[in-house]
């Protein structure tokens, strides 16, 4: 749904319903999609330092969560280079 509403550019209700499935994540695999989603979301805004912040955090998770070679830690490594 999140993703549905960045496409279309409601930018305001994406990130409001990235912030409530925040508060409800149930593990750090989801907390860390959630918070690079919401990079996602400043970095389309434009709001590359906002959206910067948000990728480490999620960037941080995965660190601490996921192997070394995992694939989504490149995807975020290359979205903050992009930011």
């Amino acid at each position: 749904m999140g993703q549905l509403m960045l496409k279309v550019g409601h930018f305001d209700q994406a990130e409001e319903l990235y912030n409530e499935l925040l508060k409800g994540a149930s593990d750090d695999r989801e907390t860390a999609h959630i918070y690079h989603m919401l990079g996602m979301l400043k970095n389309d805004q434009g709001k590359h330092p906002e959206a910067v912040k948000l990728y480490e955090k999620s960037l941080e998770i995965k660190r601490k969560t996921l192997p070394e070679d995992d694939a989504s830690l490149a995807n975020t490594y290359n979205n903050i280079a992009l930011a």
